[in-house]
C-alpha cells in the first residue's frame, strides 16, 4: 500500500446505484477485520461480536475511527468491499472493538479501561493489546445494508441541537401526561425521565444565575413533580422524597410538592415529617383543611396500630424469655 493511497479499495460484490450519503444519515453495515502482515488474520466478524448485529454508523458525527465514516461514503446500498487501511488511519480500532464485544457482555462484569490499567493489564482481549503495543494495517470487509436519511427515522437525543431538544421536552412531557392517565406507570417514567434529563444536560451549560439557568429550571420542576407522582404510584417512597425536596428547594411553597412528599413520608414510617408537611400545607392553603385533617387522622391511627404491634412484640419477647428460664 502506497502512502499516496491511505485507503485501497477493491469491490466484492457490486451493489445498487451509488448515492452520496449525506450528513445525519444512518448507515447499517456489517463489517470483518483482518490484521495485514505476514499472515492475514481475521480480528472480528460483527455477525459474531458484541450483539451480532449490524453496525450503526450516523454520518458527521465524529465517530471514533473516522475512517469508517470514509469509507461507507465510498459505497452503494448492497455493495460488498474490501478496504485496505493504512495503521496511521486505524490506532483506536482496538478501542472501538472493545466496545463493540463488551456489549454482548452486559450481564458480566464489563472491565474498565484507564490510563493506568491500559499500560498495567491492557484492554481486557489479548488480541487487542497486541494491536496496541504493534500497531499494523488492517483490512475491513463492509457490507453496507441500508442507509436511512435524517428525515426517515427518529433522532436519538444526542444527535439533536439546542433549539431541538427544548422543543422535545414539552413533548415528553404531554407523553408522560397521557401515558399516567392511561395507567401504564413505567412509561410515563419513562418519558418524564428523558424530558428531566435533557433539562439537566442543557443546564450543565449555564451557570445556576444565569436567567437561561433559571428559566431552563423552571421548566424543568412541574415535570420533575409528575415524575415523583408516578414514583409515589410506585410506593418508591424515598425517591418521591429527594425530588420534592428538591422542588421545594426553589419553590417553598408547592402544595402539590408538599403533599406528595408528606405521602411519602407516611409511605416510609416517618410520622413526624409527614404531619409536619401535612400542616404547613394547611397553613399555606386553609381551603383544603378538610382533606389534610382526614390525613392527620390516618397518620394518628397509624401511629396508634403501630404503637399496639409494638406493644404485642414486646410482650411476647417478655413471654418467651420467661419460658427459658
Amino acid at each position: 500500500m502506497s502512502s499516496q493511497n491511505p485507503i485501497i479499495k477493491n469491490v466484492v460484490h457490486a451493489g445498487q446505484k451509488y448515492i452520496s450519503i449525506a450528513d445525519g444519515s444512518k448507515a447499517h453495515f456489517h463489517f470483518q477485520t483482518w490484521k495485514l502482515g505476514k499472515e492475514r488474520i481475521l480480528i472480528d466478524d460483527s455477525k459474531k461480536i458484541g450483539q451480532k448485529e449490524p453496525m450503526v454508523l450516523v454520518i458527521g458525527h465524529k465517530f471514533k475511527l473516522e475512517v469508517w465514516e470514509t469509507i461507507v461514503k465510498l459505497m452503494a446500498v448492497g455493495e460488498v468491499a474490501s478496504f485496505r487501511v493504512k495503521k496511521e488511519l486505524v490506532y483506536s480500532y482496538p478501542f472501538v472493538s472493545k466496545t463493540l464485544r463488551d456489549l454482548g457482555q452486559e450481564q458480566q462484569q464489563i472491565k474498565h479501561t484507564c490510563t493506568m490499567t491500559l499500560h498495567t493489564e491492557g484492554i481486557g482481549y489479548s488480541d487487542l493489546d497486541d494491536l496496541i503495543r504493534n500497531p499494523c494495517d488492517l483490512e475491513f470487509i463492509i457490507e453496507l445494508l441500508k442507509v436511512e436519511r435524517s428525515d426517515e427515522y427518529e433522532k436519538e437525543v444526542w444527535q439533536l441541537d439546542i433549539k431541538e431538544r427544548l422543543e422535545l421536552i414539552p413533548t415528553l412531557k404531554e407523553k408522560g401526561n397521557k401515558l399516567y392517565g392511561e395507567k401504564k406507570f413505567a412509561e410515563a417514567e419513562d418519558a418524564y425521565s428523558q424530558a428531566i434529563a435533557i433539562c439537566e444536560q442543557l443546564m450543565l451549560r449555564e451557570r445556576k444565575t444565569d436567567d437561561e439557568w433559571i428559566t431552563l429550571n423552571k421548566i424543568k420542576l412541574p415535570i420533575l413533580l409528575n415524575y415523583a407522582q408516578v414514583k409515589l404510584v410506585q410506593e418508591d417512597f424515598y425517591a418521591v422524597i429527594e425530588h420534592c425536596n428538591t422542588i421545594l428547594e426553589y419553590d417553598k411553597d408547592n402544595e402539590k410538592a408538599l403533599y406528595r412528599r408528606a405521602k411519602a413520608h407516611v409511605g416510609a414510617w416517618n410520622p413526624n415529617l409527614a404531619e409536619e408537611d401535612f400542616k404547613r400545607l394547611k397553613a399555606i392553603n386553609p381551603t383544603i383543611g378538610t382533606i389534610v385533617d382526614k390525613e392527620l387522622e390516618f397518620v394518628k391511627k397509624l401511629r396508634k396500630e403501630k404503637a399496639e404491634l409494638d406493644k404485642d412484640a414486646l410482650k411476647n419477647l417478655f413471654l418467651k424469655e420467661n419460658e427459658g428460664i
